[in-house]
């Protein structure tokens, strides 16, 4: 029988993402993210639930979504689940399922060191192809 594993989530980051490093030197991040579920109840009522996922990332990946994500900022991650499994020191088994990221695409606008987004994205831009542009 074949399978599949495959997770596709997009929402906002709960908290700034946090990295630290393997015995082997290998950067590996950390961070979750809010994915909302809008429904309605049996009465008709609107009602927002929200799940927090636990993501983890690895190598370059995980320095680019330090640098560049933030707590609220929106993001669409494509991965894996990762189901962690361990003993306490009390000898209790413990266990969490989380998604191990294959990618993760930025979708707010990135700021330029304290500057505006919109004001970071100009600065990118040679002035003469925004002449062009009609808008």
């Amino acid at each position: 029988m074949s399978s599949m594993n495959s997770v596709f989530l997009m929402g906002n980051l709960v908290r700034d993402p946090e990295t630290r490093k393997t015995p082997a030197g290998v950067m590996v991040g950390d961070f979750s993210v809010a994915v909302s579920d809008p429904y309605k109840d049996k009465d008709g009522q609107a009602v927002n639930r929200t799940c927090f996922v636990d993501v983890v990332v690895w190598g370059r990946q995980a320095e680019t979504c330090v640098a560049y994500l933030h707590k609220g900022s929106p993001v669409l991650v494509e991965g894996k689940l990762q189901l962690d499994q361990w003993k306490t020191d009390q000898g209790e088994s413990r266990s969490r399922l989380r998604v191990r990221a294959l990618r993760v695409q930025f979708l707010g606008r990135v700021m330029d060191a304290g500057k505006p987004a919109s004001v970071a994205a100009a600065a990118s831009v040679p002035a003469e192809v925004n002449e062009g542009i009609p808008f």
